[in-house]
């Protein structure tokens, strides 16, 4: 009995060896797949200013979640309902430069935004850094989780 726990954890350290050894992913960058998640940082911008809930719900994972400036959590729906109901209103945004680095099916998309926006009629209009990680689901991108944070 013993042999044989030997060889089994012999071969879980070499297979985790092989793991740690392993070569981490080199960023494709397609220009299309770059360009394609560009447009969609500018239009899920857009449709936030215009209240398109049905352009948010296409540009949004089902499963997205973002984190706030205040460390807080917010799924899509709790977004949508505020956009919806106008607690959160995006006026106007301006994007900087924005750095996108593409894994497969799996993006990274960086960026900073000069936003006029108003939370429950308070103004927190500022500037934001920013950084979405995208998945190609069916053919298409999609924010799957969202980070954001106020600079001034």
């Amino acid at each position: 009995m013993k042999p044989i726990l030997v060889m089994m954890l012999c071969a879980l350290f070499a297979f985790w060896g092989l793991i740690a050894c392993a070569a981490p992913p080199q960023p494709s960058n397609d220009p299309a797949d770059v360009q394609a998640i560009k447009q969609l940082e500018i239009d899920m911008g857009d449709a936030m200013v215009a209240v398109d809930i049905e352009r948010l719900k296409s540009v949004w994972a089902d499963d997205w979640v973002a984190t706030g400036p205040s460390g807080k959590s917010i799924d899509k729906e709790a977004i949508l309902r505020r956009y919806q109901s106008r607690a959160t209103e995006l006026r106007a945004f301006e994007l900087g430069p924005m750095d996108v680095q593409v894994f497969g099916d799996v993006a990274m998309c960086q960026g900073s935004a000069t936003e006029t926006k108003i939370r429950e009629g308070k103004d927190i209009s500022g500037t934001y850094l920013w950084m979405d990680i995208l998945r190609k689901r069916a053919g298409r991108w999609v924010v799957v989780q969202s980070i954001g944070a106020k600079v001034k």
